[in-house]
């Protein structure tokens, strides 16, 4: 972990997360009835809570809409859901709008092409380990772990890391 990285970490108020390929792996699951499920990561989910213990707050951004990504925010807490939204530039406009904070104050985690203008602009930009190589090149970061696997919750511990609070964070549960 770079000191770049960790002094980016040092201000972030709000962290958000892509979905598919991001907080899953990326495959799409469809039944014959045409519903659709998606796996996540507890790993990640754990991240998530400790990231909002410790006063970080959280959103979703993501080009798709499915009701269990919904689940998955609500199950997690997660405040701010913005799904269907291809313009996820547009979508974190209106997130700052209401909650009065700056791009610098802000880290977002993604993994493909539409993610890129706001890994661009945002104060802690990354990509997970298998995000499109033209995204890891111009994110501030790429995890180690692959999206769905861990990516999450390693994005969440840096941030934890950078504010001094991991340590706090794994401290609660000895």
């Amino acid at each position: 972990m770079t000191t770049d990285l960790l002094q980016r970490g040092k201000h972030i108020k709000l962290a958000i997360f892509d979905v598919d390929g991001v907080l899953t792996d990326g495959r799409l699951y469809f039944l014959e009835d045409g519903s659709e499920f998606k796996t996540f990561n507890t790993l990640d989910g754990q991240g998530i809570k400790m990231l909002m213990a410790a006063g970080v707050q959280t959103g979703i951004i993501s080009g798709r809409k499915t009701p269990v990504v919904e689940r998955r925010a609500q199950n997690l807490g997660i405040p701010h859901l913005y799904q269907g939204r291809e313009d996820k530039l547009v979508a974190l406009d209106e997130l700052l709008g209401q909650l009065n904070l700056s791009y610098e104050q802000v880290a977002y985690l993604g993994d493909d092409l539409p993610d890129l203008p706001v890994i661009r602009r945002v104060g802690l930009g990354m990509a997970v380990a298998n995000a499109a190589a033209f995204v890891r090149e111009h994110a501030h970061g790429v995890t180690t772990a692959r999206g769905g696997e861990g990516a999450a919750r390693e994005f969440c511990e840096l941030i934890l890391r950078a504010q001094g609070s991991l340590e706090a964070a794994h401290a609660a549960y000895l």
